[in-house]
């Protein structure tokens, strides 16, 4: 049979390069096609390296019920710490009291301290308006002061873990009150400085001289260091020819007093300093004394300690009426002062000087 003539019947081979760029095309489609697929799976590290994650690599766990089991996988685990609140109420103090004169470092070396005390008042002004510190707002001569003073006060209240109370006799005041009668004493009807049955001199807390006058020297105080400002008398005398006094005021005497406290409360604020005042046991015991112009109740939302000069016997009672005062959110605390201390007392207590 004779065949036809051309190509029609060839099964030879074709050149060799076409079939490599044949190859060489499909691999270029594949692996393009390849990019196009795993960019959908790409990742990016925290320290910005890139990997290629797929489906069958991260295997996602449901969330276990109410929140039990282990953390997710890949969660680092935290520890959450919650802050308390700083405790704000005083701590607990067993303090003794050094006598009414100008500190030295003498006196400090050579006082014994009693057994377990860890706080110590030291009187810085006295009833007749004496200021036993360099006090630059104090009247002219007030104060009295030895060469070491201040160096003895720095000492003092630079004592680790010792709590220094500063003692201030704050209305009853001689010299501060002589020294400015318009603008700070406490005048009697006539027009005249009022003298109570001690013949001693008051500041009148509802002249803002007084208010002034107290909170500049306890802004000095809260500047030496002192950890507490104990008031003693104050409030309004409550001996001699009371009828006698110009109050100065047709608002209650309390109210007074309420606006003292108040104005040393903004005066401290910037300071770490507890402020208390030293009341009679009966107001206390038995109820406002509108006289002195003293009420518990209204005390106890200004101060941070209430002192009252008692027996240890009493001590636990009027620190419940305290409390009771001070209410279920209320921290101020009773600090009964003692002549002697009593091993079967406990909580915080103030022993006088002899």
């Amino acid at each position: 049979m004779v065949g036809t003539k051309g190509y029609s019947s060839y099964r030879g081979r074709g050149p060799k390069w076409k079939i490599l760029l044949a190859i060489l095309l499909v691999l270029v489609i594949a692996v393009a096609s390849s990019v196009i697929y795993l960019q959908q799976f790409l990742v990016y590290g925290a320290d910005g390296s890139r990997q290629i994650r797929l489906p069958w690599q991260t295997e996602e766990k449901a969330p276990p019920p109410d929140g039990e089991g282990e953390a997710p996988e890949n969660q680092p685990d935290v520890d959450v710490v919650v802050q308390e609140p700083e405790d704000q109420s005083p701590k607990e103090t067993a303090a003794f009291s050094l006598p009414a004169q100008a500190l030295t470092q003498a006196l400090w070396q050579e006082t014994e301290k009693p057994a377990g005390a860890n706080a110590v008042a030291v009187r810085l002004k006295t009833s007749n308006g004496t200021v036993y510190f360099n006090a630059a707002n104090a009247v002219s001569g007030a104060v009295e002061t030895e060469l070491d003073t201040a160096a003895a006060l720095a000492a003092v209240t630079a004592q680790e873990g010792l709590h220094t109370i500063a003692s201030v006799a704050c209305l009853q005041d001689f010299k501060a009150a002589n020294a400015d009668v318009e603008g700070r004493g406490l005048k009697n009807t006539g027009g005249y400085i009022f003298y109570d049955g001690n013949n001693s001199l008051w500041l009148d807390p509802a002249k803002p001289g007084t208010r002034e006058y107290v909170c500049a020297l306890a802004k000095e105080i809260a500047e030496l260091g002192f950890d507490e400002l104990l008031l003693t008398d104050f409030s309004y005398p409550t001996v001699g020819k009371i009828n006698k006094i110009h109050y100065n005021t047709d608002v209650p005497l309390a109210n007074n007093l309420d606006l003292l406290l108040s104005d040393l409360n903004t005066a401290l604020e910037s300071y770490d300093i507890l402020l208390s005042v030293e009341v009679p046991e009966a107001v206390i015991a038995e109820g406002p004394d509108t006289v002195a112009g003293l009420d518990l109740n209204r005390l106890v939302s200004r101060v941070d300690r209430v002192y009252a000069v008692t027996t240890p016997e009493k001590a636990e009672t009027l620190s419940n009426l305290v409390a009771q005062a001070a209410g279920a959110e209320g921290k101020t605390e009773f600090v009964p002062e003692l002549t002697a201390d009593s091993p079967a007392l406990t909580g915080s207590r103030l022993i006088l000087a002899e």
